[in-house]
């Protein structure tokens, strides 16, 4: 006979931790006679104990089903994405878990009625392609397939807040960020991250949400969804000006939410040194003065300087900088909690490894896989943007 590792998980199924060594001697003693052989036997760590990270990792392959051919946003992307973390092995090092759909209660809470009432029309309507906008079409299977991408992320949410996972990673589409409370929007149907913030605060009674937005174009519908709100606390980084408009740097919030929205307009050309900089004198401090309970990403890969819908001019080794610097953020502020949710990325490749980098960062592995390098453009100065945004919003 082989060696037998016994794995953490072979103790969650029976639901117990190590810990309960006479539990767990139990078991390792009847592994190691069942059938009178001698087995070898490694103790793995157990990826719950205090000093470990488990990384929960959501998808779904009904992700495939809102397809449209020649649309930027196809189902080719997140069969990259798969292709590329079953390659690596990722995959299998992150705890899978299946979304269900998201509940029409939940989506209630950032959406109207009469919108997912037209949703609910195109799904019986037998029409193909419907419009929604200009760039966003929805098929008779799109409105599962979002209730099943923002319930990626809701399930992601779960095990993070109950103890499950250390962190998450929730590789949905379609994307969210653009999905206006009353329409649909920049290929998104429904705003998938703004779904699991409250869903994070209705259901575990936290007080406060952080969510940072790195795609290329601004988040416009998750800001709108909590412009007049001061538990979620908006923070984006987007060309501009650019698609969708908005994301200006006076865009700060309404009312109670004033000051609760914090945008970083970007001219083309900006890439590593700019958003490490921005990182460092904005974002940070930022998060520090808010003290989230919990940080939730915005991750769009379209920022990139090889992305071919857009200009800004990150690479892969300048987005994992600033991965990790909020992976340092959520561990300094809330427990390391935090929750990366797949956004914009047009280049394929680049989003795959985007993912993979994000997979490889939150599993704590210091490894960076960037076959494309830094572009050769030089930036535009950064300092004056981030003097402006510090006056704005007294950093």
């Amino acid at each position: 006979m082989g060696q037998i590792e016994v794995a953490s998980y072979l103790g969650l199924v029976v639901g117990f931790q190590p810990s309960q060594s006479s539990l767990y001697s139990l078991l390792i003693d009847f592994i190691r006679h069942l059938h009178n052989y001698s087995f070898a036997i490694t103790i793995l760590k157990n990826p719950r104990s205090e000093n470990s990270m488990t990384t929960i990792y959501a998808t779904h392959p009904r992700y495939t089903e809102h397809d449209y051919p020649g649309h930027p946003e196809h189902a080719g992307r997140i069969r990259t994405v798969w292709k590329q973390l079953q390659a690596t092995g990722l995959d299998s090092q992150m705890e899978s878990v299946i979304p269900q759909p998201v509940s029409t209660d939940l989506i209630k809470t950032v959406h109207t009625e009469e919108y997912l009432n037209i949703l609910q029309w195109i799904s019986t309507s037998g029409q193909n392609n419907v419009r929604l906008d200009a760039d966003t079409y929805a098929l008779p299977t799109s409105y599962e397939v979002a209730r099943l991408s923002a319930g990626g992320v809701i399930s992601v949410v779960d095990a993070v807040l109950s103890g499950q996972a250390s962190n998450g990673l929730a590789a949905v589409r379609p994307p969210g960020h653009h999905a206006m409370p009353d329409h649909g929007m920049g290929f998104c149907l429904l705003g998938n991250i703004a779904l699991g913030a409250r869903h994070a605060q209705n259901n575990y009674g936290l007080k406060k949400v952080l969510i940072v937005d790195f795609d290329v174009h601004h988040g416009n519908g998750t800001q709108a969804m909590f412009y007049n709100d001061n538990s979620v606390f908006f923070i984006s980084s987007h060309q501009y000006p650019f698609y969708p408009g908005s994301g200006a740097f006076d865009e700060t919030g309404k009312g109670i939410g004033s000051g609760y929205t914090l945008n970083i307009p970007l001219a083309p050309g900006h890439g590593d040194e700019s958003l490490a900089a921005i990182y460092e004198s904005v974002v940070w401090p930022a998060t520090e003065r808010f003290q989230p309970d919990l940080i939730m990403v915005s991750a769009g890969f379209d920022a990139h300087w090889d992305d071919p819908l857009a200009a800004l001019n990150l690479s892969l080794t300048g987005y994992d900088h600033i991965t990790r610097e909020l992976i340092r953020m959520a561990q300094k502020l809330c427990d390391g909690k935090i929750i990366f949710v797949m956004e914009g990325g047009y280049n394929l490749n680049v989003l795959a490894h985007g993912i993979e980098n994000i997979a490889h960062a939150l599993l704590g592995q210091d490894i960076v896989n960037d076959p494309f390098g830094e572009s050769n453009m030089r930036e535009p100065a950064i300092k004056p943007i981030i003097k402006r945004i510090q006056e704005i919003h007294k950093l």
